[in-house]
């Protein structure tokens, strides 16, 4: 085997399913019912025309989406290496272009993870979300533009809070009705709260682990990348947030847009932090936004994020039906397909409705009995009335990770076993379950072994620790590459396949090379409050080098009236609103736009100052000290091997 001048394993390619994958596959096959294809019906139904091969590019020519590469999932049986269930979910995501929901409501689907939802009213069009990209955004209304006809946007309606649903706002939208403000933008209450503070604090990790989740340095092939669940794939372009103008507080919440009526449902802490459905009278049609979809949604995504509620997701789908149940004659959400008929739209709801709470009453009965989360992820079944329905099947979410989130909500990660409560690190254990297992070459013996009798999981858990111990050790690493190969094949899970396969791919190539970490838009920090901006300085804060410092800052903002006061004293960073300190060792006096300027790298502190943007009062030395505390946090870092630097 060649070596790469790293230690990797430079020639390892992927490998063929194992005999015990196929079985599994086989086995799917049998009890699935694959025969059921209206699905597809519903995934082609109001076809008006496409892009080809939804190519998306920006404006300097970079491709930012496209599904060309995905052209293998043609191939109607799926591979062994991929499980059936998910190859036929992925080959409905391959729908695209722009569909007729009902006459007058319409939807791009196809170009983004997401959809883009556009209501006719009586002189221009609502648009329903925005894609994640301006540049998918942009081309997604020359679409419908072009086969309806120009017209004037009317408003933007933002479902929730999710990036894939905002993120292209600047391309429906231009410069010129943003500054004349007559286009409502209208999103959910707590809104920009969530939109902005979501992915800020834990950010650095959180897009780490994203690519284990989404797994975009995957290949495209049946033995690498093909589905997210949701969709495709994340788009590559460019984001910007929009302010909201228009809050919807509470459900039954009512606005008349363009001549059309809104009815709106609040769903808070279901799919997203701030998220709400609407029916449409004129149309008779239901938009659940992202919480009644084509599969189990995520209640934990691999990313992170604060567990989703799966109590009150269900109660909001009850509530929905008690709302608009036998008045929708179509239903459409914000990823997937539409679906059609008072009965199957009701029915549908009901399944997901009692999907979410089947998860959560039978987790929580489960824990009351003492089992731990990896216990109830082991005994839960799924009733076979909703075991058997696609919509229900785990493609982003899975019954066996979701219950590990309900059991988080409300016990935590600690399972109450002493044993788990202060465990050695990764490398520290592993060293010592290489040396309980009679060392390196016996532990792979064993097994290979049970590689060969199909035994993935418990597989990649020993070997996973001679990795640790020994990250240099080749057979070990290609080993676990080849155990996680095998489990991601096996997986229905598009998470569970993406995470599988991007660890098997680190273990043979290293992590990927990524340029260096881009700054904050300026657009993003001046949706920041200013005490985010502080909360965000401190988790930057290296404790360890601030040992014994005291540092106090007075700072004002002239375009805002804002005064704070920051500390940093016991290592820790703190803020207080409204006052000023008489002892403070400096002091600053400029506008909030100008911080604004300096965080996103688009001028410096002292330029600013010489310029006349910033008073200085005191000893601005004390605020370089203060910021020569602050970590860069690294764009990637070592998930499936130990860390090669040391982070005191």
């Amino acid at each position: 085997m060649s070596q790469s001048p790293a230690g990797l394993l430079s020639n390892e390619t992927p490998k063929e399913a194992s005999s015990a994958v196929v079985a599994q596959h086989q086995a799917m096959l049998k009890a699935l019912p694959f025969e059921d294809t209206a699905d597809f019906d519903d995934a082609s139904r109001g076809f008006l025309g496409t892009i080809e091969n939804a190519k998306v590019t920006s404006s300097q020519g970079r491709v930012v989406w496209s599904l060309e590469p995905y052209g293998f999932l043609s191939d109607a049986e799926a591979p062994a290496t991929v499980n059936p269930s998910l190859w036929r979910q992925a080959q409905l995501n391959m729908q695209h272009g722009l569909f007729e929901v009902v006459p007058g409501v319409y939807q791009v689907r196809g170009l983004d993870i997401a959809n883009m939802t556009l209501i006719e009213g009586d002189t221009g069009v609502i648009v329903v979300d925005t894609l994640t990209s301006i540049e998918g955004a942009r081309a997604a209304m020359e679409l419908y533009f072009k086969h309806r006809g120009l017209r004037p946007v009317a408003a933007v309606i933002f479902s929730h809070t999710h990036t894939d649903h905002w993120g292209g706002a600047r391309g429906v939208l231009d410069e010129d009705v943003l500054a004349s403000s007559k286009v409502p933008i209208i999103a959910p209450n707590q809104f920009m709260e969530h939109a902005v503070s979501e992915n800020i604090i834990a950010g650095p990790a959180m897009l780490r682990r994203a690519q284990y989740q989404f797994g975009p340095f995957l290949a495209k092939g049946p033995r690498g990348h093909v589905d997210c669940g949701l969709g495709k794939s994340m788009a590559a372009g460019a984001v910007a947030l929009l302010r909201p103008t228009d809050l919807i507080l509470a459900t039954g919440d009512k606005r008349v847009i363009d001549g059309v009526e809104f009815e709106f449902q609040m769903a808070p802490n279901s799919e997203a932090p701030a998220e709400m459905h609407f029916y449409l009278a004129r149309y008779k049609l239901l938009n659940l936004a992202e919480n009644c979809t084509h599969n189990f949604h995520n209640l934990l995504p691999f990313r992170g994020a604060d567990v989703r509620d799966a109590l009150a997701w269900s109660k909001y789908l009850n509530e929905a039906l008690h709302l608009w149940g036998g008045r929708a004659e179509a239903m459409c959400g914000q990823h997937h397909w539409p679906v059609w008929g008072r009965e199957r739209i009701d029915t549908m709801i009901r399944a997901q409705r009692d999907l979410y709470k089947f998860a959560h009453d039978q987790t929580i009965r489960l824990m009351n009995h003492g089992l731990t989360a990896t216990e109830i992820a082991e005994t839960i079944r799924l009733p076979q009335s909703l075991e058997g329905a696609w919509h229900g099947r785990g493609y982003y979410g899975h019954i066996r990770h979701n219950v590990k989130a309900i059991y988080q909500k409300y016990l935590g990660w600690y399972d109450a076993n002493p044993i788990n409560l202060d465990p050695l690190p990764p490398v520290e254990g592993g060293k010592k379950y290489v040396e309980y297992m009679g060392g390196a070459e016996v532990l792979l013996e064993r097994a290979r072994a049970d590689f060969a009798k199909g035994q993935f999981r418990f597989v990649a858990q020993a070997v996973s620790h001679l990795v640790f111990a020994d990250p240099d050790n080749q057979a070990a690493r290609a080993l676990l590459a080849d155990t996680f190969e095998q489990l991601g094949y096996a997986a229905e899970s598009s998470t569970w396949r993406n995470a599988y396969l991007f660890g098997a791919q680190e273990l043979r190539q290293g992590m990927p090379k990524t340029p260096p970490r881009a700054p904050m838009s300026r657009e993003t920090l001046a949706a920041l409050r200013t005490e985010q901006l502080w909360d965000v300085l401190g988790v930057r804060l290296n404790g360890p080098k601030a040992e014994g410092k005291h540092i106090v800052l007075n700072w004002k903002f002239s375009d805002t009236d804002e005064e704070f006061v920051l500390t940093l004293e016991n290592c820790a960073l703190t803020y207080g609103e409204g006052v000023q300190s008489p002892a403070a060792d400096a002091g600053f006096v400029l506008a909030r736009a100008t911080l604004d300027e300096v965080i996103a790298k688009q001028t410096s502190f002292p330029e600013a100052v010489a310029a006349g943007k910033i008073e200085v009062r005191g000893n601005p030395m004390r605020l370089a000290e203060l910021m020569g505390l602050m970590d860069e946090f690294p764009r990637i870092f070592e998930i499936v091997e130990p860390k090669r630097t040391v982070v005191a």
